[in-house]
Order: structure tokens, then sequence, then C-alpha cells
């Protein structure tokens, strides 16, 4: 069976993405940082069913998420699919909110290191045996400020901006090999209860498209508005 590592996995989007891509035969891998968090991911999944394992590992240290996603492979057989978003849904150290600005080494840094350090690690543990295979998905997920920053996200946006200017040029640097690249922005709030005036989704809104993206192939970029 074919199999999606979800990097960054949790109770919202990644367990959605789990599910949407689990009905249509994939089995789950799932990698963050807490492994209470992972198990009750994995014991959700498969009591619906689905063939799911955990791979603790923290993005920012790439030896624990590289070997991480090399147990998920040798686990399952192989991974057909990485899904890249992790959140910082409990403070990080370092990482920290500032304008335009504001912005600082210090303070980008560590953005930088979360978001785009990780994302290449995770790539290049499972690109050499896509390449081989020729056939595979990459799709790495950002918010929205990647593609329209926000002034309050300085910091945050130009290190989401790095990451989709990569992912494009992967997308273009793949093309032909049977590996498939994409970049997802999702511009929305996910969930309810979010700040006034700000659109919002639902995990089970957004999930689908990640599945339209590995089917379809034919773009770099999706960036969802609601």
């Amino acid at each position: 069976m074919p199999t999606i590592a979800i990097v960054g996995a949790g109770p919202g989007l990644g367990l959605a993405i789990a599910r949407t891509f689990a009905g249509h035969g994939f089995d789950v891998a799932v990698i963050a940082r807490t492994k209470e968090k992972l198990q009750t991911l994995v014991a959700q999944l498969e009591a619906e069913g689905v063939r799911a394992a955990a791979f603790p590992a923290d993005v920012l240290d790439r030896p624990s998420l590289t070997a991480a996603l090399e147990a998920a492979g040798d686990h399952f057989g192989g991974l057909d699919v990485l899904e890249y978003s992790p959140a910082p849904h409990s403070p990080v150290p370092g990482l920290t909110m500032a304008g335009p600005t504001e912005v600082t080494v210090d303070n980008l840094q560590p953005q930088i290191e979360y978001t785009v350090y990780g994302a290449l690690a995770a790539a290049r543990a499972v690109l050499p045996a896509m390449r081989q295979a020729g056939a595979g998905t990459l799709l790495f997920t950002t918010g929205g400020g990647s593609v329209h920053p926000v002034p309050m996200l300085g910091n945050v946006n130009a290190a989401a901006a790095a990451l989709r200017n990569w992912v494009l040029n992967l997308h273009n640097e793949l093309a032909g090999s049977g590996v498939y690249a994409a970049h997802v922005a999702i511009n929305t709030w996910i969930g309810a209860g979010g700040p006034e005036g700000i659109p919002a989704a639902t995990p089970e809104q957004i999930a689908p498209l990640y599945w339209g993206l590995h089917q379809r192939r034919d773009q770099p970029e999706l960036v969802f508005n609601g």
C-alpha cells in the first residue's frame, strides 16, 4: 500500500490530511515532537481501520527528523507522499513574531531554522528513493503570508516566503522526473474561533486540496483563500 508521511502531524489539519489519504488506500506515518500526541493520533486512525505508526522527531533537530523519516520508510516499505507543515502550537524556544522594521538576524534565524531547514532535511531524506523509483509527491505548507505578507509577521512571512521560493524551484527541477513538488499557502484561519474579519475553514475543508494536488500533479502552488 502507498504511504504518506506527515511532518508536523496534529489533531487538526494533519489528522484531516491523514484521513483523506487513508480514505484512498494510504498507510500513514505521523511525525511530530510529542510522542504522546502522536500515539493519540495513531490510536484514532487505527480505530478507523487505518494502518498508522508514529515517529517522534523535532524539525529543529534535523538528524532526528532524517532518522524518523528513514524509520518510517523502513517500517512501511517506502514513502510515497511527504507532507510538511509543522506549526508551533506550543511555545518553541527562539520563535517570536516581529514586524518588518523589527526583524533582526536573531529573530529571523529561528524562523528559518524551523520553516526552511526542516523542510530541506525532510526532502533530502525522501528524495533519493523517490527519484530512483521515478515517483513521489512532496507537499509543503505555509500560511498565506508567504504570498501576501502581513506586517505583524515580518520575520515569519520572510521565512515562509523562502520556503515557498525553494519549493517552486524544486517543482521546476523535478519536472519530468515522476516526482512532483508543490506549495500550499493557507490564507485562512484553520478551525473555529479565529480573529474577527479573518476568513476561516475547517481542516476537513482544506485536506482534500492535498489529495487533489497529488492526483492532478499539474500546478506548483495552491493558495487557499477559503
